[in-house]
């Protein structure tokens, strides 16, 4: 049964697809933000040594006009930053009369000697978690330890992806997406009301796996629903809302600098999104492929009356002669369900040219990954406003999606992506080799690789579903996504590549962008092209 007939039956993008786009785009916002919560829960805030000599614990501020005296640093911009875990060694009593008459603690009170601190005194301007457990996070020992934090995230985000991908192709694309929301705002509570370290990075690595589950779960279901010609659309659509996502979190902390509540703020409302199970249908290709015609007519005809079109009655033919496969398939999701024969992982690899395909795709999954994330987490370092660099960071993205559809739906996905990736290098090594105080020379280089690499992002993610069978579908895009997360593992290491030379970093993003476009060209064009719903007909597609 050719599901792309029937979409030309019900409508390919009615008041039915249009509905459910809108309802699956709200989780995909609080998904994106979930995902990059890290990256402010787990900063590193300003913070000194407390001086007993000199202040009270329970009433102090982080600036002070002795610190100079008292503690060592370093001037930045006119002003003194002071050493977060060494002070100077008192080496005179002071009495408190005299420390209240004078205000202030003098030079001569303290030696050259340093000794460490074990505790702290943090700036008001923001809570992370480096305030609730200091013995563990503060001092250049224990940074390795927030930036952990990080690889929690992408590891869950890795295993999300295949784990969820997998059961989506098995127990359905809704079932899978409603567990996805869920589990990923039960594991953010977890993380809000962590007592522990420990506590905190086991459930960033649960709320990480969630949000992963519900990307790629929405965008098969999207695809599926929605006519071959609205599915560039639909998935620069939920790419729109997933740089929201980015904004929202911006946004959020910028107003709420404190960490447990940033983290309430965006999980707590998905909680409502399980409602959506009554609101968005299984998707009828994923029911037919796996011969459950009776639920998949059921959908169609809803569809249909809601879309005002009228079943032919060669389709109602077509699924009444083959309801009688549904009374010897089992509907229950704890019972196997019979997988047609083509559709085996063992027949994917025994394909030549699907195996080339996927290699390919790897290493596109691969780079899109390493650039698009460590352009991510590199805007915070600029100079400038941390919460408006990120904000900015994440609309650019628009242009370089809306970009994506424009030109795919235009031109193809071929071509597009070649170009996105060849600008992105361009970009990354024009940026490597510019003038370290170009201030807006690096600034314009850093937008053009981000918006440049976003569009990439988009096209290779339609590019990748339209290219796999249905039973893989979801599965594929798992675990290409898994595999982006293996080298999103080293997104925060690159930068540290510039203690060698500075333009060593961009210069590894550029290179990386520059070999992903010239595999680009090895891949069949899709534009136009039905999905395919065995693996024949996959390979078939641009022979």
């Amino acid at each position: 049964m050719d599901y792309d007939t029937i979409l030309e039956e019900i409508g390919g993008f009615g008041k039915f697809q249009i509905k459910i786009l809108m309802l699956v785009c709200l989780p995909v916002l609080y998904g994106a933000a979930n995902s990059l919560t890290y990256i402010f829960t787990a900063r590193k805030p300003p913070y000194r040594c407390f001086v007993s000599e000199c202040e009270q614990l329970e009433s102090t501020d982080y600036s002070q006009d002795w610190l100079q005296n008292a503690l060592p640093g370093s001037l930045s911009n006119g002003k003194f930053v002071p050493e977060g875990c060494y002070k100077y060694n008192f080496i005179q009593n002071i009495n408190d009369t005299e420390l209240t008459r004078n205000d202030t603690c003098f030079a001569d009170l303290f030696g050259l000697e340093q000794e460490k601190c074990n505790s702290w005194i943090f700036s008001s301007d923001e809570v992370t978690i480096v305030n609730d457990w200091p013995t563990e996070l503060t001092c250049t020992e224990n940074q390795w330890k927030l930036a952990f934090a990080g690889t929690a995230n992408f590891a869950g985000v890795m295993i999300g992806s295949a784990l969820f991908g997998f059961l989506a192709d098995y127990y359905g694309r809704r079932k899978i997406f409603i567990i996805s929301i869920m589990f990923m705002s039960l594991s953010g509570i977890g993380q809000a009301i962590s007592s522990s370290y420990l506590m905190f990075l086991i459930f960033t690595f649960l709320n990480a796996a969630g949000t992963a589950g519900i990307y790629f779960s929405a965008f098969i279901l999207v695809i599926e629903i929605i006519d071959k010609n609205k599915r560039e659309m639909s998935a620069v659509l939920l790419n729109y809302f997933y740089s929201f996502g980015g904004v929202l979190i911006g946004m959020t902390a910028y107003f709420d600098r404190n960490w447990r509540n940033l983290i309430c703020w965006l999980s707590l409302p998905p909680i409502l999104f399980i409602f959506f199970y009554r609101l968005i249908p299984e998707s009828v290709c994923w029911l037919i492929s796996n011969k459950l015609h009776s639920n998949a007519y059921k959908i169609v005809k809803k569809a249909a009356k809601t879309n005002n079109k009228e079943l032919s009655l060669s389709l109602t033919s077509q699924f009444e002669g083959n309801f009688i496969i549904d009374r010897k398939i089992p509907i229950d999701s704890s019972e196997k369900i019979e997988k047609p024969e083509n559709a085996s992982y063992a027949a994917l690899f025994k394909s030549k040219i699907l195996m080339v395909r996927i290699l390919i795709l790897c290493i596109l999954w691969g780079t899109n990954a390493l650039v698009f994330y460590g352009l991510s987490l590199n805007s915070v370092n600029l100079s400038g406003n941390i919460y408006y660099n990120f904000i900015f960071g994440s609309l650019i993205e628009i242009p370089g999606t809306t970009i994506a559809w424009i030109s795919m739906n235009k031109i193809g996905r071929r071509y597009p992506l070649v170009f996105s990736f060849l600008i992105c290098g361009v970009g990354c090594v024009w940026g490597a080799f510019s003038d370290n105080e170009a201030f807006l020379l690096e600034t314009l280089s850093f937008l053009i690789s981000k918006m440049a690499i976003s569009m990439s992002f988009t096209i290779t993610t339609v590019y990748t579903a339209e290219m796999m069978p249905t039973n893989m579908r979801s599965g594929a895009v798992g675990t290409l996504s898994t595999v982006a997360r293996l080298t999103s593992l080293l997104a925060p290491f690159i930068p540290l590549l510039k203690s060698y030379y500075s333009f060593l970093p961009l210069t590894v993003f550029g290179s990386f962008a520059l070999v992903a476009g010239f595999m680009s060209l090895f891949l069949p064009e899709t534009l136009g092209c039905d999905l395919p719903d065995t693996i024949s007909e996959a390979e078939e597609m641009g022979v």
